[in-house]
């Protein structure tokens, strides 16, 4: 029907349904706490080298002006490699640079503002806890979901833990992707498999690890033994 909102996977400017579900795989979100001197910029491109697929710039303590910097500088890596990019939280922001999209939380701009915002082309995550927190974002127009934290973890500190019956839930009540965020390495991936998820999202498992790019090709191996291709 003409005007119908399209609810479900669909085409996001150069990015098919198909390969935002695949982008899922290995998600990796940033936070300069852990480089240790390295720069941000050297350890996303080690983290694509191993196998990241896709990258969430999300550095809460940093100034709006840094932010764009380091947004400017991740989207152009991450348009090299044919790599999603997107902007934790800050729409606004993520429609000045041009990134690929914007990740929200409930407690963030809504999902349906920052679609209106960004426009059709613009991949929108929105990070869910329950199966009525994630159907009201997939009506709401989210590409992808954030599920978490699945343990403790040091990033979220206040995060409610999600357990895995709830995950796997939650992957069946909508048709968009699902990723399983908090406490995910490659330790812990195992614990992923028959959830459901589209793939793990990571942040001190890559960007707390000595070589970024070991660390990943670690994490990916053992993501591959759990997600459905």
């Amino acid at each position: 029907m003409a005007g119908e909102k399209r609810l479900g996977p669909c085409q996001r400017g150069p990015w098919s349904a198909d390969a935002i579900r695949k982008s899922m795989f290995c998600y990796a979100v940033t936070d300069r706490a852990w480089l240790r001197g390295r720069t941000l910029a050297s350890c996303v491109e080690d983290a694509i080298a191993g196998g990241a697929t896709f990258i969430q710039l999300r550095e809460k303590k940093a100034s709006v002006e840094e932010t764009e910097k380091l947004a400017l500088e991740l989207k152009d890596i991450c348009a090299a490699h044919h790599v999603p990019f997107v902007l934790d939280d800050d729409v606004e922001l993520a429609k000045k640079v041009g990134a690929d999209g914007v990740h929200v939380g409930q407690e963030d701009l809504a999902c349906s503002k920052a679609r209106e915002i960004l426009g059709e082309d613009a991949i929108i995550g929105v990070s869910a806890q329950t199966v009525d927190e994630a159907v009201a974002a997939w009506k709401a127009g989210a590409d992808y979901l954030g599920v978490g934290a699945l343990h403790p973890t040091p990033t979220k500190p206040d995060a409610v833990d999600v357990t895995y019956g709830e995950l796997t839930r939650i992957c069946a009540a909508v048709p968009i992707p699902v990723i399983g965020i908090g406490g995910v390495d490659a330790t812990t991936a195992h614990e992923l498999e028959g959830t459901g998820v589209a793939g793990g999202a990571v942040v001190s498992a890559i960007f707390a690890a000595d070589d970024c790019r070991t660390a990943t090709e670690k994490l990916k191996a053992e993501l591959q033994k759990v997600v459905s291709a």
